[in-house]
Parts: structure tokens; C-alpha cells; sequence
């Protein structure tokens, strides 16, 4: 399995700003998914915490709807502790499944457009892994991955997985 921890080029203007993504060999018929994960609940409070004028140059109040977009995508970021113990978790529990773990912070300031992961649509292609749920699970945060099957290339029958 390959680890692809990308060290920030810039300052973070807060430490909730990493992003992981992992590659599973086999799933659901089709090969090197690529899964997003993100943080599947925050803390109300860890929201009214931080300075969003200071981060993305308004505040809560100030923002109009598609502007939160990227406030809600900061909060499914990961803190670099999150990060880590992620990372370990998946290389602990899910080594001989994954072909890579990638993990670099987020882009500041956020790009206009974004969308949280937890708001893409679920359908027959696209649709969620909540880690969470998985008995044994030992992490103190709720992790969750978006996929889209349709992006990735069938298992052929005569191919190992």
C-alpha cells in the first residue's frame, strides 16, 4: 500500500484542514475505488469556535447559503491528529484492501463552489462507507467516505481482485 501525506505550502489559517482519500483494491465489483473521507458529525460549538471572517472573509452571519458551502467543508476536514490516527487506523485495519491513502490540507482560501461530501446524492453508482458503523471501530471521531462506482473499471471475471 502507497502513503501520500502532502505537506501543506502555506500557513493553515486553522488546523481543521486536512483532507484523506484512499484507493480500495476491490469493491462492489469494480477496482481501485477511489473513496473521500471526511468527519460525519461536528460539535455545534467547534462552528461558533473559529474566526470565519479571519478564514474566509466573512462571518457566519455575513455568508449567504452557497457561501457556507465551504464553511461545511472545512468542518468535514480533518485536524492533523484526526489525520493521523486515520491513517494509522486504515493502514492497521485495512492494509491488504487499500492500494493508496492520500492526505494533503485543503486549498485556502477555499474555492467558490465547493461541495460538502456529505451532500453529494446517493444513487446506484455514488453512495457512502460510514467507517463509524463498522464493528470494532476505534476512532473518537465519526468518519465517512463518498464513492462513485462509475468512475472506476469493472472487475473483469478472469482478474484477481
Amino acid at each position: 500500500m502507497e502513503l501520500n501525506i502532502v505537506a501543506p505550502e502555506q500557513e493553515l489559517p486553522l488546523e481543521r484542514a486536512y483532507v484523506v482519500n484512499m484507493s480500495i483494491k476491490s469493491f462492489k465489483g469494480r477496482k481501485n475505488v477511489e473513496v473521500h473521507l471526511f468527519r460525519g458529525h461536528w460539535d455545534p460549538e467547534e462552528l461558533q469556535s473559529y474566526d470565519w471572517t479571519k478564514i474566509l472573509g466573512k462571518s457566519l452571519q455575513e455568508m449567504e447559503d452557497g457561501e457556507k458551502d465551504a464553511v461545511r467543508a472545512i468542518m468535514e476536514a480533518f485536524t492533523r491528529r484526526e489525520r493521523d490516527h486515520l491513517v494509522q487506523y486504515l493502514q492497521n485495519r485495512y492494509a491488504g484492501r487499500l492500494t493508496v491513502i492520500n492526505s494533503a490540507a485543503l486549498p485556502f482560501p477555499v474555492p467558490s463552489g465547493v461541495v460538502p461530501l456529505a451532500d453529494m446524492p446517493e444513487d446506484e453508482n455514488m453512495g457512502r462507507i460510514r467507517l463509524d458503523k463498522v464493528p470494532n471501530y476505534s476512532l473518537d471521531f465519526a468518519v465517512h467516505g463518498f464513492y462513485d462506482l462509475s468512475a472506476h473499471p469493472p472487475i473483469l471475471r478472469d482478474e484477481e481482485p
